[in-house]
């Protein structure tokens, strides 16, 4: 099963999430902000698309930039963060079974279809 972790306010979001309408798959739709990640959920996501935790950070958003930009921190207290601030998780990400992509450019959700 697809599955796309969406942001409805988020413009890329939305974006993914009608590219995968239009696949014609199979997919479901996980909130993200509303129905939020656990630490273990993220380290399966960050295993999936082989990324280390700080690539899964919105580094530009504000939050980021006045608490932890110039931190030095473990990947345990990034993954802890993200779970504690799921704004600050890029956005969208799409995985199935195997694999996952961070859909920025939309066209990354293809990989998966």
């Amino acid at each position: 099963m697809i599955t796309i972790y969406h942001n409805t306010r988020c413009r890329k979001s939305r974006e993914g999430l009608e590219l995968l309408k239009n696949s014609g798959r199979e997919f479901k739709v996980r909130e993200y902000l509303e129905d939020t990640l656990n630490e273990e959920e993220i380290i399966l996501l960050l295993n999936k698309l082989n990324i280390a935790p700080i690539q899964l950070v919105r580094i530009n958003e504000s939050k980021w930039k006045d608490n932890y930009r110039d931190k030095d921190l473990s990947d345990q207290e990034i993954i802890n963060i993200l779970a504690q601030n799921p704004e600050l998780i890029e956005r969208p990400i799409v995985e199935n079974k195997h694999i996952a992509v961070i859909g920025r450019p939309p066209t990354q959700i293809e990989k998966i279809l």
